[in-house]
């Protein structure tokens, strides 16, 4: 059995399809997928579809982009029941309705609404994909249902996949900024290199480009790796940027092999 990760696919589903294919994915193997399944590439649709329908060997983590997805669908159905509205949950041109009240009744008392739906993820899937209201809260739910983090044994070591940064404790990431471990496993940069990981082990992370000069983990779009002496601790960073491909020359998608380390690209 092979053991493959992919992060950071963010709606780029025909490159997800490549992937899977490039690598002879099949029944016998196991797929993690980190995180950030939405926003910014131009599939989010048809990459949630397929979420839904996973085989039972993949096995998914949330990304803070997802959690920002689930977030602001909490706020509409909130909303809805608020007002009593009962929106028709098969109505996409009541989805948008509702959308539109959201914004307006979140501008209306002053509140923080660039927050809400912050890439137009939403808006898109509702007014030009067909998405229902219903959709939008089984999505939800499903990405409410995804844990932070996966562990595994590669090789005698301990491996967690996580999306963005992996601590044990935290009095480990005392001072960075965190307020939870769970914020640290969403948005951790730098400082998940510098305060996480573990004695003897290795974390498999995305959520940082590796494209981005100036960044820890700045490898010109490929995988980035990071060895830990005081730890013994192998740290990943596979988010090569992919939604960034039309853009930038470097953007791709990874995926690496846990039982040899090997990585592939599309």
């Amino acid at each position: 059995m092979n053991t493959y990760v992919i992060s950071d696919i963010h709606g780029c589903y025909e490159e997800f399809m490549a992937m899977l294919d490039k690598i002879g994915f099949c029944g016998t193997d196991r797929l993690i997928l980190a995180g950030d399944y939405v926003d910014r590439g131009k599939d989010s649709l048809r990459m949630l579809r397929w979420l839904e329908q996973k085989p039972e060997n993949v096995y998914t983590i949330l990304g803070n982009h997802d959690e920002g997805f689930a977030r602001s669908v909490e706020l509409m159905e909130g909303l809805d029941r608020k007002l009593g509205l009962q929106s028709d949950p098969d109505s996409p041109k009541e989805g948008l309705a509702l959308y539109e009240s959201l914004r307006y009744y979140m501008r209306k008392r002053g509140l923080a609404s660039a927050y809400f739906d912050f890439y137009g993820t939403i808006r898109i899937l509702l007014e030009r994909k067909g998405a229902t209201p219903g959709d939008l809260y089984r999505w939800m739910e499903m990405f409410r249902k995804m844990p932070l983090s996966y562990e595994l044994k590669i090789k005698q070591r301990t491996c967690v996949v996580v999306h963005a940064g992996y601590a044990q404790r935290l009095e480990d990431i005392v001072g960075a900024g965190y307020t939870s471990l769970e914020e640290f496993y969403l948005q951790a940069r730098e400082e998940a290199y510098r305060l996480g990981g573990m004695p003897h082990g290795m974390v498999i992370a995305g959520h940082t480009p590796t494209f981005i000069p100036g960044e820890f983990s700045f490898n010109e779009g490929r995988v980035f790796r990071h060895y830990s002496v005081e730890k013994d601790c192998v740290f990943y960073d596979i988010d090569c940027g992919c939604a960034y491909r039309r853009k930038d020359p470097w953007g791709r998608l990874a995926c690496i092999r846990l039982e040899d380390e090997r990585v592939f690209y599309v």
